[in-house]
C-alpha cells in the first residue's frame, strides 16, 4: 500500500522532481540503461564528436571538490565515494553510479559511516538527486568487505531500477526516489522518506532467502529477459578459502522483475566453486531460443532457457569449461585454473568470455573464447575419461589427473569457435609477457569485426572477432580492471593509474591520445547524447566537445 503525502508536501516534492529532471524527456532511445547498454553486454554505443583529448582540471585534496580552472572539454564533475567499481548507467535524464559513502551526501550518514551506496545525479549538470544507503553486514569482511560499497551497475526500465547491494540483496527502486511524494511498496519500511533518499519498492535478501554465502562481497550487474531478472548470487568460499559454507545454495537465479518472487534457481557450480562468484549474466535470443548466460565461479559458462518453469529449476541448454582440463587450482593465484569474473558478451550470434581471478591473485595465463551458443549439452573443447574409458564428472581442483590414469580427449560436440591465449610475435616458440593474454576482470567490446579487451596485467588486445587472429597489443604499463568502450570509430580504455588511452578502431594500432582523469578507473566508459561518462574511484566525469 502506498503512503500518500499531504497535499502541501506532495506539491513541494513534485516541484523538486521537476527541478531534478530539468524537464528532460524520460525513456529516450539514447539511454544506456545497464552495464553494457543491453542484455547482450556489448559496450558499443552510438555517438559523434566524442573528445579524443581533455583536461579534467584539479581536485581539492582535502575535500575532493572539483576545481574547474584550466579544464577542457569537461561538462561537469560529480563527487562519488572513495571506492567506486560500477560503470555509470544513464536513463530518463538521470545518471546512476554505485560507490561507498565517502562523499557523505546525506546528513544522517556522514562520510565516516561505511555504507554501500547507489547515487542518482541529474544528467544535464551532475546535480545530486538521491542516494540508496545500505549499512554494512555485521559479519564483516568475510561477506561485506570494508569501504567497498556497492560494486556493480543497476538496470533501469521506465520508472524502476534493480541493483545488487553490498548486503547480498536484490533491490527494486523507484527511479523518482521520494521526489514524487509516494512511498511505493510492498516495501514501505524506509527509515527516512526525505526527497534525497531512495524509495525501495521490494527487496530480495539472497543470503537469508536462499542460504547463499557471498565471499567478501556481492557483485552482479543484473539484466532482464522480459519479466525475468537474472542474478548471480555471489555464493563462494569462506575466509579459510578451503570450505564452501553453502555448496547446495543457488548460484544463478531468476526473479519476477515486478514482484521480486523467485521464479527459478540453479546451483550448478556446487562444490566446485573455486573462490568467489562475482560475474554478471547476459541474455539474448540465440538459435531462436531465449538464453540466460551465466559465468560460473567454477570457470564454466552456463546457458539456461530464459523462461519460467513449473519446477522452479531452469532448463540447462549448454555448459562450457573455459579452463584446460589439466589446469590446477591453487590458492592466491598460484595455479593456472581460473574462474569467470568477466561478463559474457553476445555479438552476431556468438558468445565471448575470458577467464580471470580476484585481482589480489595477480597476473597469470588467461583464456579468451568465442563460443557457438546453438549447440547443446557439455560443449567444452575437451572431455575427461578414466583409464577404463568412463566419463569423469567435473572436479574442483584438477579436472584431469594424468598421473591417476585420466585421459583427455577432444569433444566432438565442442562449441569452441576459436581460443586466444596469446601470440608468438617474435617466433621464439614461447609467449613473452607482452605476447600473453593474461587474466582479466573485463569483458570484450566488438564492432566492425574487431574485438578489443583489456587484461589485468595491463595489456590491451585487438583481435579479429571472427577468427581470433590478433591484430595488435598495447602495454598500458598499469593494471586494468575495467572494460573498453567503442564509439565514434574510437576505442577508450582506462587503467589504475587514472589514464584513459584513446585508439583508432582499426586493425593497425594507432594511439590517438592519453588523458589523465586524476584517479584510478575500475569500470568502463559510457556515451549518451554525445557525452562521454567516466567513473573514477572518486568522481563521475562528464566529457563533451566544447566550442
Amino acid at each position: 500500500m502506498k503512503r500518500i503525502a499531504p497535499r502541501s508536501e506532495w506539491m513541494v516534492r513534485a516541484l523538486l522532481l521537476t527541478v531534478l529532471l530539468g524537464c528532460t524527456c524520460l525513456g529516450r532511445a539514447a539511454d544506456w540503461p545497464q552495464w553494457g547498454g543491453s542484455p547482450a553486454r556489448n559496450n558499443t554505443p552510438d555517438g559523434k564528436d566524442i573528445p579524443v583529448e581533455w583536461n579534467v582540471g584539479d581536485f581539492d585534496y582535502r575535500t575532493g571538490k572539483w576545481l574547474p580552472e584550466g579544464a577542457k572539454n569537461i561538462l561537469w564533475v560529480a563527487q562519488l565515494g572513495s571506492q567506486s567499481y560500477g560503470s555509470p548507467v544513464i536513463a530518463g535524464g538521470r545518471v546512476y553510479c554505485a560507490t561507498n559513502n565517502g562523499a557523505g551526501y546525506l546528513p544522517r550518514y556522514p562520510s565516516d559511516v561505511d555504507l554501500g551506496c547507489l547515487l542518482c545525479f541529474r544528467q544535464r549538470d551532475g546535480r545530486f538527486g538521491w542516494q540508496l544507503s545500505r549499512e554494512k553486514l555485521e559479519a564483516g569482511r568475510a561477506v561485506d568487505w570494508p569501504d567497498q560499497g556497492i560494486c556493480c551497475s543497476p538496470v533501469v526500465e521506465d520508472e524502476r531500477l534493480w541493483v545488487v547491494t553490498n548486503r547480498g540483496e536484490v533491490a527494486c527502486l523507484d527511479a523518482d526516489g521520494f521526489y514524487d511524494g509516494e512511498n511505493d511498496g510492498p516495501y514501505t519500511s524506509e527509515p527516512n522518506n526525505a526527497h534525497n533518499e531512495a524509495d525501495v519498492v521490494w527487496l530480495f535478501d539472497m543470503m537469508r532467502q536462499l542460504g547463499s554465502v557471498q565471499h567478501n562481497m556481492a557483485s552482479c550487474s543484473v539484466t532482464a529477459a522480459g519479466d525475468l531478472l537474472l542474478v548471480n548470487t555471489s555464493n563462494g568460499v569462506d575466509e579459510s578459502h578451503k570450505r564452501i559454507p553453502a555448496p547446495d545454495a543457488p548460484s544463478f537465479i531468476a526473479l519476477d522483475k515486478k514482484t521480486g518472487e523467485l521464479v527459478w534457481a540453479d546451483n550448478s557450480p556446487g562444490r566446485n566453486l573455486l573462490h568467489g562468484q562475482w560475474g554478471s549474466p547476459a541474455f539474448a535470443v540465440l538459435g531462436d531460443v531465449p538464453q540466460a548466460i551465466f559465468p560460473g565461479g567454477d570457470g564454466w559458462l552456463y546457458s539456461f532457457r530464459a523462461e519460467r518453469t513449473d519446477t522452479g529449476k531452469p532448463e540447462l541448454l549448454w555448459k562450457f569449461d573455459c579452463n584446460p582440463k589439466e589446469s590446477k587450482w591453487r590458492e592466491a593465484g598460484a595455479g593456472d585454473r581460473s574462474n569467470l569474473i568477466a561478463t559474457p558478451v553476445v555479438c552476431e550470434g556468438k558468445v565471448y568470455i575470458a577467464t580471470g581471478q580476484d585481482p589480489e591473485h595477480g597476473e597469470g595465463q588467461g583464456h579468451l573464447w568465442c563460443i557457438d551458443p546453438t549447440k547443446r549439452g557439455d560443449v567444452s573443447p575437451e572431455l575427461v575419461f578414466d583409464e577404463d574409458g568412463k566419463p569423469i564428472p567435473p572436479r574442483r581442483i584438477l579436472a584431469a589427473d594424468k598421473e591417476a590414469g585420466d585421459v583427455v580427449r577432444p569433444n566432438p560436440k565442442s562449441a569452441a569457435i576459436w581460443h586466444y591465449t596469446g601470440h608468438d610475435a617474435n617466433g621464439d616458440g614461447r609467449f613473452d609477457f607482452e605476447e600473453t593474454m593474461h587474466r582479466t576482470l573485463g569483458m570484450a567490446a566488438i564492432r566492425d569485426n574487431l574485438l578489443v579487451i583489456a587484461d589485468l596485467a595491463g595489456l590491451f588486445h585487438c583481435l579479429d572477432a571472427r577468427t581470433g587472429k590478433v591484430h595488435w597489443t598495447y602495454d598500458m604499463l598499469a593494471t586494468m580492471w575495467g572494460s573498453p568502450l567503442v564509439v565514434d570509430g574510437k576505442v577508450y580504455i582506462g587503467d589504475e593509474d587514472g589514464d584513459v588511452a584513446v585508439f583508432e578502431l582499426s586493425p593497425q594500432m594507432k594511439l590517438l591520445a592519453e588523458n589523465s582523469v586524476g584517479d584510478s578507473i575500475y569500470s568502463a566508459g559510457v556515451v549518451v547524447d554525445d557525452v562521454l561518462y567516466i567513473a573514477t574511484r572518486s568522481h563521475l566525469i562528464a566529457i563533451k566537445q566544447q566550442p
